[in-house]
């Protein structure tokens, strides 16, 4: 049975997209606001997330992007928000789809039925382990020997998660550029440097001589497990 979690702030429309999918056997859950949807993702691993933007806890391109980090379960985008620009920067943060309010219950449905046929959701754990650190992607806390906290600034997380959601591949230096400071910053490869190397200090036994986080000289970067 697919498995769909319904997002959302409006209790009729939760109500009425859960009637209507379990009426056509889909196993459905809903979440009233960001906080309860990421942690539904991670516990249940949904085979669809249907999102609405205007959360009251988060922005629901904040929420894409942040689920894109540890999963590619396929996301459907259902807001109120129509302007074209909206609709852009939702698809750019990673989303699959996007219907507009009010919206044909029978077009959604065709929409779902679309997704879920072409993209099945991966099974990647939200959990990593990078050495003996535990890096829970969902909740964004790293955990070190101990239970010791280790913090994170932003940007150290914006390529922590690439390159987690990456293992064993070479993430290359233009790609995490572009994705953590933007296209404008794609020749700043000094940037790289300096995150990287807090990272390692943060999360390698030995900085010097990383185990997980390893430098592919002039090409990129790349986590071993």
């Amino acid at each position: 049975m697919t498995r769909v979690l319904v997002v959302d702030d409006s209790p009729q429309i939760l109500a009425t997209l859960r009637i209507n999918l379990r009426a056509r056997h889909y196993d459905v859950r809903v979440a009233a606001d960001a906080g309860r949807a990421l942690t539904w993702v991670a516990d249940w691993r949904p085979d669809l997330v249907v999102l609405d933007l205007g959360l009251p806890d988060a922005d629901g391109i904040e929420v894409i992007r942040s689920l894109r980090g540890w999963t590619s379960v396929p996301i459907l985008v259902l807001s109120g928000r129509t302007e074209s620009t909206d609709k852009v920067h939702a698809l750019d943060a990673g989303a699959d789809d996007y219907v507009t309010k009010p919206f044909g219950v029978d077009e959604l449905l065709a929409r779902i039925r679309a997704i879920t046929r072409r993209a099945p959701a991966d099974q990647v754990s939200p959990i990593v382990q990078v050495g003996d650190h535990t890096v829970d992607l969902v909740r964004k806390t790293v955990t070190g020997p101990g239970e010791a906290k280790v913090h994170l600034t932003p940007i150290e997380w914006k390529l922590l998660e690439i390159l987690l959601r990456n293992p064993g591949t070479l993430v290359p230096q233009r790609r995490l550029l572009a994705q953590v400071w933007g296209p404008n910053h794609v020749k700043e490869t000094n940037y790289l440097r300096v995150y990287m190397a807090s990272l390692r200090r943060k999360l390698e036994s030995e900085p010097a001589r990383p185990a997980h986080l390893i430098t592919e000289p002039g090409m990129g970067y790349r986590f071993e497990p």
